[in-house]
């Protein structure tokens, strides 16, 4: 299982210090550009399950590149 945490950072330190005294967990820590990254893909494919559900509405790829 992976979990992302989102912790102030003085209190970020001891929380690492106790997790990586556990033999069964291990911590990888990424920016905050990544992680930025992974929450709008996040958002991406949970709107994407939205339109395909038909919950929202979605824009044609020709109306996209009209935008543009």
């Amino acid at each position: 299982m992976k979990v992302l945490l989102d912790i102030k950072d003085n209190k970020a330190l001891h929380l690492l210090e106790v997790l990586k005294g556990l033999s069964y967990v291990k911590t990888t820590t990424i920016s905050d550009e990544k992680a930025l990254l992974m929450e709008d893909i996040k958002d991406a494919v949970q709107e994407l399950k939205l339109i395909r559900e038909g919950k929202l509405k979605g824009i044609s790829a020709k109306d996209l590149l009209n935008e543009l």
